[in-house]
């Protein structure tokens, strides 16, 4: 039989089993990492804060007991509250699990655990001439175990993919009786143990299984990286230079689109070193030094050949940082908050700015993008638009106020009818930001769409077969 225990019973039994300084249940604390980076809220008993897998199993094997809920959570700046609490439960935190326990060149690893920040990683790996391929957009905040947890991509996705393509190994805690720990995977890169764990767990957001450590691989970091910006009037003009490089088998390191709407608003709000009209093309190709002049000249005549009105190129990374070649990219997500700022009418006044999430076939990129806009139109809710235009990948950016009870009441309409707009067009409402509770209708969408609703059938019996009395993390994906 299951005893329900009171708040104050937990934060105690808590502390025996932790120590008093790894648990916390002051209210600011609480409500702190009760909420996600849009506008995700709840609440929670307290938030623990493990040293250890073994702590973490020990925390995981008294929720069992005692049927409480848990929420494993990184730096929490996903967008779809996959990482917020939605009943009262735990909060397990990982910010004092961020150690770097092993980097190997040689055997191309790197043994992180979950609270090790992705930036820490690279840093260190940097300077070893080495690198993690994969590069969220929230780097500077997302966490190792935030990041398998949601299956994370980013603008290398062109080339290098998402965290399931460079997880080698994982040690997860089970919610059963005895919080047991499992290390799935290990630390090559070909490695059959049955069905593949390791991938399963990657992307589950924490419904699965409590990652608490993972083995990374790594690559070396370009010798050169060529870098080509240009400008065009008509999305067809930049569709057409994204075919004829593709055809001319250059692989491009990133390749990063934002429409013409966006560039014209983000240059107002932030402004920008390059300068040009209409839609923006970045790409960048990972070269040796001696081939980088030709293969510049070959993006630059496939741009000029495609009616490009501004072309900017660059022949080292440190140049096109320098140039700011990135700026509009990087910084079309800041200008939509600084925009979305000048709209608030007092101090008091909430903003809602949300990123949307999907991909279609990069050869229906115009038609996603014109719909986009007619959505924006139908809604009143102003949106930039921008993305991973090599596997078509993009973000939408909206926003809206607390006063607009009307758009507010109309957004989730909004963002259903943006996965629809993807899933029509042969593509996927999540790419790289996971379902957890805005996206779960979308996915059912999906998987009618292509005649495949039983697999949410298997997935659901999966839940229950890791989480019998369904503790971890509740509510999100299924």
């Amino acid at each position: 039989m299951v005893y329900r225990l009171a708040g104050s019973n937990v934060v105690k039994d808590l502390r025996k089993i932790l120590g008093p300084d790894k648990v916390d249940d002051d209210e600011l604390v609480v409500k702190l990492y009760s909420k996600d980076a849009v506008y995700f809220e709840s609440n929670a008993l307290a938030v623990v804060f493990p040293t250890s897998t073994e702590e973490v199993s020990e925390v995981v094997r008294y929720a069992y007991k005692h049927d409480l809920k848990i929420y494993p959570q990184g730096s929490a700046s996903e967008i779809v509250g996959s990482s917020t609490p939605r009943e009262d439960g735990i909060v397990i935190s990982f910010d004092r699990m961020n150690r770097i326990k092993e980097v190997n060149i040689v055997d191309s690893y790197v043994v992180a655990e979950a609270g090790a920040r992705m930036l820490d990683v690279n840093n260190l790996l940097a300077a070893k001439g080495y690198m993690f391929p994969v590069d969220p957009a929230s780097i500077k905040a997302v966490t190792v175990g935030g990041a398998v947890n949601s299956g994370a991509g980013g603008m290398r996705g062109a080339k290098y993919g998402t965290m399931k393509d460079w997880v080698s190994g994982l040690t997860v805690v089970l919610p059963d009786e005895k919080g047991t720990i499992l290390k799935l995977g290990g630390k090559t890169a070909k490695n059959r143990e049955g069905y593949d764990l390791v991938r399963l767990i990657i992307g589950s957001e924490g419904t699965l299984a409590v990652v608490t450590e993972a083995t990374l691989r790594i690559v070396p970091q370009p010798e050169s990286l060529a870098t080509v910006v240009g400008f065009f009037l008509t999305l067809e003009d930049l569709l057409n230079a994204v075919i004829n490089i593709k055809e001319s088998r250059i692989n491009p390191f990133i390749m990063e689109f934002v429409d013409a709407d966006t560039v014209r608003m983000t240059m107002k709000a932030l402004g920008s070193k390059i300068k040009g009209e209409g839609h923006y093309l970045l790409v960048s190709v990972d070269t040796t030094p001696e081939a980088t002049n030709r293969v510049l000249s070959q993006l630059e005549e496939i741009m000029r050949k495609n009616s490009v009105t501004a072309v900017y190129t660059a022949r080292t990374m440190a140049e096109a940082e320098a140039e700011g070649f990135f700026d509009i990219r990087r910084n079309y997500y800041p200008a939509s908050i600084r925009l979305a700022a000048e709209g608030l009418k007092s101090p008091n006044s909430r903003m809602y700015v949300y990123v949307e999430d999907i991909s279609v076939p990069p050869t229906k990129t115009i038609e996603a993008v014109k719909r986009l806009r007619e959505l924006e139109k139908k809604y009143g809710i102003p949106m930039t638009l921008g993305g991973h235009i090599s596997d078509g990948n993009l973000h939408p950016i909206l926003w809206f106020y607390d006063h607009e009870r009307e758009k507010k009441e109309k957004f989730e309409d909004m963002i259903l009818e943006i996965m629809e707009v993807a899933i029509s067009l042969d593509g996927v409402m999540s790419s790289e930001h996971g379902i957890g509770m805005t996206k779960k209708e979308g996915l059912a969408k999906q998987l009618e769409a292509k005649g495949s609703l039983k697999a949410l059938d298997l997935m659901k019996q999966i839940k229950r077969v890791f989480d019998p009395k369904g503790i971890l993390n509740p509510g999100k994906v299924l």
